[in-house]
């Protein structure tokens, strides 16, 4: 009994040994632009398996982008953090966040085109099956995934979690192949009523597949553990909507992938 259960020990030891973690900086351009996003992957995985674009929140790609791809990993797809600024970029100031990322929201089509390098970065690597290719994001991410699938891109499916619901292109919305989920805080100040009820229209006129998921208690970047520090009125961490909305993409990431 004793030699059986060394045997099964052993077994399981060696299973976790060889599913080890692969991450690395894989360097790519938009223009004249240097782009160098992270890519996360379980390098003991068997054939090609679904990929994960991770838009990271306005600070730019920083660890926290990066432990979100690396949860991806560990469910099994291949995880790449876009890196929306150049050069590795990320930031804990404020202002600083706010102008790099104003320059994409308030250019929406260079937006658009920056994050498309990443999804063709994503769809070129050898272990990832180019049919099966979602995008997710947060804060300014989830606003860079929507307008990705707004744009037309080849994509099974979107996450945006507390990400801005906003468009210049509405219209834009029957550009979308792939389904969307949205994860929303229902204290978040900084996407109004308003604008939840112009995404919904939008939503429905283009007869997009597509669903809302609405935290009570949870204000904007609510999955964020280090969202209060940077003491912002708005902004605050809460456990139990990061974990029901993880807990609803992977869902929906299984369901996107299986069809």
């Amino acid at each position: 009994m004793r030699q059986m259960i060394g045997m099964v020990v052993g077994i399981i030891l060696t299973a976790s040994a060889q599913a080890a973690l692969h991450t690395e900086t894989v360097e790519y351009k938009d223009g004249d632009a240097v782009l160098k996003g992270y890519l996360a992957y379980d390098d003991a995985a068997k054939g090609k398996q679904p990929g994960v674009l991770v838009a990271p929140e306005w600070w730019g790609l920083n660890d926290y982008a990066k432990h979100r791809a690396d949860m991806l990993a560990q469910l099994g797809y291949i995880a790449f953090a876009v890196d929306m600024y150049g050069d590795g970029f990320n930031t804990t100031s404020p202002e600083e966040a706010g102008k790099r990322s104003s320059q994409f929201k308030n250019d929406r089509p260079a937006g658009r085109k920056r994050i498309q390098t990443a999804l063709d970065t994503l769809r070129k690597r050898p272990q990832v099956d180019p049919g099966k290719i979602a995008a997710i994001g947060y804060c300014f991410g989830g606003t860079c995934a929507l307008e990705l699938a707004r744009s037309g891109a080849d994509i099974a499916g979107v996450v945006s979690f507390h990400g801005s619901l906003n468009t210049p292109h509405p219209a834009d919305a029957k550009n979308i192949k792939g389904k969307v989920l949205v994860c929303h805080g229902a204290n978040d100040t900084f996407v109004s009523a308003e604008e939840v009820a112009a995404f919904q229209k939008e939503m429905r006129d283009a007869n997009v597949d597509w669903q809302m998921n609405i935290y009570s208690g949870a204000m904007h970047s609510f999955t964020n553990p280090d969202a209060d520090k940077f003491g912002i009125p708005g902004i605050g961490y809460n456990e139990r909507a990061d974990k029901r909305s993880w807990e609803a993409m992977k869902q929906f990431l299984a369901e996107t992938f299986r069809q």
